[in-house]
């Protein structure tokens, strides 16, 4: 129970809920003791040495209309002690998942790096369904379990305290089977889920890339995989079941030695006059009934318990998890745009790559920066840092002259509108995605973005032009069209800071061209950092700079770099050669 105490929080939250599903129980329970007394006082009528039919009848009739009386409202308070707790499971588990997708949000790209896709939906549905199972009805027939024994054992020790005793000889065996078998199931649950979290991870990767498997025909090898982990987590549910199937049996039998007790002991008691009427047999006969499903559940329960267990310890995993990036302030910080690296170095940690070596320059408001080179020389990396999507630990990067890390991170990314190299687009209309930069922006500046994007013609030869539902991922559209609907996104952003991470390689070099110009004049004042493989792309930047292996090694404008030799140079005459060719 050490992991659920984290929903400890939310219990007092809603303790109102809470406590009135405890009194709802309670008063549920008193009403329910009447039926067994009622019926009791019954026999006790139909056995009696004087025997008036009409007097017998009339008790009869009256204790019928008790208990129907009494059944109704134990059933309304039921009803109420359910709505009460049930719901209040449901603003639980609510509120977890909020807290759980927050988390996702806050930490970095090397958590993502390092968890798949399929295990993070597996803890934010399956993982707090169970917690949820817990908070509700594991909660609720806990509750009811232990408020019913309390007063159906008071009530019997009443009437007769030698009887109850033996009717209750059974149930530490009952306690020592449960414990044994809530052991068993909590290991088997934890090893379930972390299956379970296997096939979803390899289903969604499935899916993900299933034009790369349809496309090297390896339809039969996915379904093999696919079969193999879903008999291992056959398997595993198995295993569980065959566990928590235990429970029933174990509960109906020991109810049922419970109820030969009663016959025996009771029987024996009534013969030689330890209890008076015959009546009380069948009370305790009922009474033990009533015990019956609190007794039989205490396995589900307990069942539902181990499982929230295991499920609630895998959400704690990765809930005290600290961000690597963290706001440091909440004060609103002005961003201007001038941007200067101070001898920057970055190593990813999971690969151990060094990506940048003591960089330095400077942009200015307004000025536009090219960066150029080879592929993994470090150039998304830049682009990545001014987003603080990671930090620098060597060196520093200085936005209007503060260091990054002390500015507040919400109004720094409020400010960078980001292109990046691969587009990623929404499952829902061209609208809404372009829109996605700016949720307030009217049709008319949609539109308007999409024209300097050199979209719109494009959008509006579908058939629903911007409202085209695109699939997951951008699917329906090609590559090009999605940079472009992404550049679209950033243009309407209208952000002082414009990162560009070639987001033109998928298009034609008119198109890019067309697009370029339309650039110009949106990022006259503007601070605009434009990553890319062409020549280009670059000529008409303010500065541009070459990275090779994480260093600067050539930088200044592009007449400054055309007459010099060196990498910039050799790329600019072999792409003019090409375009010759064409």
């Amino acid at each position: 129970m050490k992991e659920l105490q984290y929903l400890n929080k939310y219990f007092t939250k809603y303790k109102y809920h809470f406590l009135l599903g405890i009194i709802t129980t309670i008063a549920a329970q008193f009403f329910s003791l009447y039926t067994p007394k009622l019926i009791g006082n019954s026999i006790n009528a139909l056995t009696q040495k004087e025997f008036d039919s009409e007097t017998t009848k009339n008790i009869l009739l009256e204790n019928i209309v008790w208990v129907l009386i009494t059944t109704i409202i134990a059933g309304v308070l039921t009803f109420l002690m359910r709505q009460t707790l049930i719901v209040m499971s449901r603003y639980v588990e609510f509120d977890l998942k909020n807290e759980v997708f927050r988390q996702y949000e806050n930490l970095s790209q090397n958590f993502y790096k390092r968890n798949r896709t399929g295990d993070l939906m597996n803890r934010i549905s399956e993982d707090v369904s169970k917690v949820r199972m817990y908070v509700g009805p594991a909660v609720m027939y806990t509750i009811n379990t232990f408020i019913r024994f309390a007063v159906v054992i008071v009530q019997m020790y009443i009437i007769s305290p030698k009887l109850t005793l033996y009717t209750l000889l059974p149930l530490p065996i009952l306690s020592y089977l449960i414990f044994k078998l809530s052991n068993e199931i909590n290991i088997r649950s934890g090893i379930f889920q972390q299956n379970l979290s296997q096939l979803s991870s390899y289903t969604q990767e499935v899916f993900s890339g299933i034009r790369v498997i349809k496309a090297y025909s390896l339809e039969e090898k996915s379904q093999d995989e696919f079969s193999d982990l879903s008999e291992e987590s056959r398997e595993k549910s198995m295993k569980l079941a065959k566990t928590n199937a235990l429970f029933g049996p174990l509960m109906i039998l020991l109810i049922g030695m419970s109820n030969l007790v009663v016959i025996y002991v009771g029987g024996m008691m009534y013969i030689n006059g330890s209890i008076k009427s015959i009546g009380v047999i069948a009370e305790f006969i009922l009474y033990i009934n009533m015990l019956t499903w609190p007794v039989a559940s205490l396995g589900w329960v307990s069942s539902m318990i181990q499982e929230a267990e295991a499920s609630q310890k895998r959400i704690n995993e990765f809930l005290k998890i600290q961000p690597e990036i963290k706001n440091k302030t909440l004060e609103s910080s002005i961003i201007d745009g001038k941007i200067t690296f101070n001898h920057v170095s970055f190593t990813y940690e999971d690969t151990n790559i060094t990506a940048l070596n003591k960089i330095s320059f400077t942009i200015q408001k307004g000025e536009t920066l090219a960066i150029l080179g080879k592929t993994g020389s470090g150039k998304s990396t830049i682009l990545n840092l001014i987003s603080r999507l990671y930090d620098v630990k060597d060196g520093e990067i200085t936005i209007d002259g503060h260091n990054i890390k002390d500015l507040n991170l919400h109004d720094v990314r409020n400010s960078i509108a980001f292109v990046p190299q691969d587009a990623f687009l929404f499952s829902d209309t061209i609208m809404n995605n372009i829109k996605f930069g700016k949720e307030n922006a009217t049709e008319a500046e949609v539109i308007e973005a999409a024209k300097k994007a050199v979209v719109h013609t494009n959008i509006i030869g579908f058939n629903d032009q911007y409202q085209t539902v695109i699939g997951e991922r951008g699917i329906t559209l090609s590559g090009g069209q999605k940079q472009r609907v992404s550049i679209a996104r950033a243009i309407i952003k209208d952000s002082n800071i414009l990162l560009l991470d070639d987001c033109l390689s998928a298009v034609d070099t008119e198109t890019e061209e067309a697009i370029l110009n339309n650039l110009l004049e949106f990022c006259k004042d503007k601070t605009t950092i434009l990553v890319s493989h062409r020549v280009s792309s670059a000529k008409n930047a303010d500065k541009i700079i070459i990275l090779d292996d994480g260093k600067i090694i050539q930088q200044g404008s592009h007449n400054q770099l055309v007459n010099q030799e060196g990498y910039y140079k050799d790329l600019y005459l072999k792409q003019l050669s090409e375009k010759e060719i064409l």
